[in-house]
């Protein structure tokens, strides 16, 4: 399993595989040890209030978000906007690019 060979970094986005988030993203805010990580998105999941995570229940993708990264080893804290931003950022750039060509066009419109 990929999710268990690698430990997360600071500010490396993740996609959440198990449990009430499935699916959604979030970025590292913390790692506590070799099993749990805390997580927070800037919408849900505030850095006030991260949600901790087995890292069995994580996807660990190829992405550190640099302006989160040097936010939270230069001050420790972080804005929730710039999270916002970040993984719309990865979203926009890594999600689209792996999902070119698949038949997703339109698949998150109401009409």
């Amino acid at each position: 399993m990929s999710e268990t060979d690698s430990i997360p970094r600071i500010g490396q986005v993740v996609r959440i595989i198990q449990g009430r988030d499935t699916g959604q993203y979030a970025i590292v805010m913390q790692v506590i040890d070799g099993r749990f990580v805390l997580l927070a998105d800037g919408e849900k999941r505030k850095y006030d209030r991260p949600k901790k995570k087995n890292l069995h229940h994580i996807e660990v993708m190829d992405y550190i978000s640099p302006e989160v990264q040097n936010s939270l080893l230069e001050t420790g804290r972080v804005t929730n906007g710039k999270l916002r931003f970040a993984i719309a950022k990865f979203v926009g750039e890594v999600v689209t690019d792996l999902k070119k060509g698949d038949q997703h066009d339109g698949e998150r419109r109401c009409n």
